[in-house]
């Protein structure tokens, strides 16, 4: 089963649309996973009418129409793997122990907020993913979005890539 994840589209604050690299890659997933701030509900339609199978929240950016539609976290069984979806996990410094505390029945969270991508291990069993953002980089060198691999009950091949920069 191979998942993309994404987070912090900011559509049309951050860009006028999701970059094309990402866009071609969305019919080889099997589950598209967004960690929050759309800011448009246009995005949302887009990705519900464009992949086979949608798990996405709401951030702190979202409005009352994208929040009516989404919720604050969500959680899937994606192949033996147990995931969950937030926003927002707090600053850097702690966040391992505080999201293994928080979430002791997962075994992946994909986290979104910071635009930083971000890959660790916390209390030895919860992997912690954060695929930064397709279109806003803020102080990062690229835009980016992540892909994985669910295989055996396992999260494997997680790669994280990096989109062109808008001339």
């Amino acid at each position: 089963m191979r998942l993309l994840l994404l987070s912090d589209t900011h559509l049309p604050k951050r860009a006028k649309a999701l970059p094309p690299q990402l866009l071609d890659d969305l019919p080889r997933a099997d589950v598209v996973v967004h960690a929050g701030d759309w800011v448009d509900t246009a995005t949302l339609d887009l990705l519900e009418a464009r992949v086979q199978r949608l798990i996405g929240v709401y951030g702190n950016n979202d409005g009352p129409e994208l929040r009516a539609r989404l919720p604050e976290v969500a959680y899937a069984e994606l192949d033996g793997v147990r995931l969950g979806v937030v926003h927002e996990t707090g600053p850097a410094q702690g966040r391992e122990r505080r999201c293994a505390e928080r979430f002791p029945e997962l075994d992946v969270l994909v986290f979104g907020h910071s635009h930083i991508p971000w890959d660790s291990l916390a209390d030895g069993r919860l992997r912690l993913l954060n695929p930064g953002s397709p279109t806003d980089r803020r102080r990062q060198p690229y835009c980016t979005y992540m892909t994985a691999e669910v295989r055996g009950g396992r999260l494997t091949a997680v790669d994280l890539h990096r989109l062109p920069r808008a001339t």
